[in-house]
């Protein structure tokens, strides 16, 4: 990684601090809130790429680990790791990821804002909720001793709302294509 990546990712990681001071939203008899910070594995994924949005979650989940309250919440230490959520936690830097390696094969520059729309929301969706409920659910299940469809289950309640976020995230990271070109060489 160049210097520019390391100061993207650390960037992003701090972007994705700030939207952890919007307060979670608890849902009754669920222990995972929604929080606006999973949309920063859209955000992160589809703006800087695949492996400098993953180095940013990285990032934040080594401070989470040191005990910074960096969280949804001013959250953080090893017990939130360990946690219902650490799944989801851990899967936001695959997710980040995948959302991103996505994004860079399905959106190119010249294309059409429709197709780059499209390309950035199947990217954010597979990756910042797909890849990120695969690793979060079974962890849940496990921690909380939650039968595994009763998981699945309770997790629909989120899909909405991380399909909103998947259009703001879509509508930033084209805005940021158009307006910024040159971020578009990612590592």
């Amino acid at each position: 990684m160049t210097t520019r990546d390391i100061v993207l990712a650390a960037l992003f990681t701090a972007i994705i601090i700030v939207l952890g001071f919007i307060p979670p939203v608890p849902i009754p008899l669920l222990p995972v809130p929604i929080t606006a910070q999973s949309m920063g594995v859209m955000l992160a994924g589809c703006i800087i790429g695949a492996k400098r949005g993953a180095a940013a979650y990285a990032l934040l989940v080594v401070l989470v680990a040191v005990g910074l309250p960096v969280l949804s919440g001013g959250r953080g230490g090893l017990n939130v790791l360990m946690g219902p959520t650490g799944g989801y936690i851990f899967g936001w830097i695959m997710g980040a990821f995948v959302t991103g390696f996505l994004a860079e094969k399905l959106v190119r520059e010249g294309q059409s804002a429709a197709k780059q729309m499209a390309g950035f929301f199947v990217a954010s969706v597979v990756g910042g909720i797909g890849v990120v409920y695969l690793c979060g659910m079974p962890w849940l299940s496990l921690v909380a001793g939650t039968p595994f469809d009763k998981v699945v289950l309770g997790s629909l309640a989120f899909i909405p709302g991380d399909l909103v976020k998947a259009a703001i995230a879509t509508l930033a990271a084209r805005a940021v294509l158009v307006g910024y070109p040159l971020l578009a060489a990612r590592a």
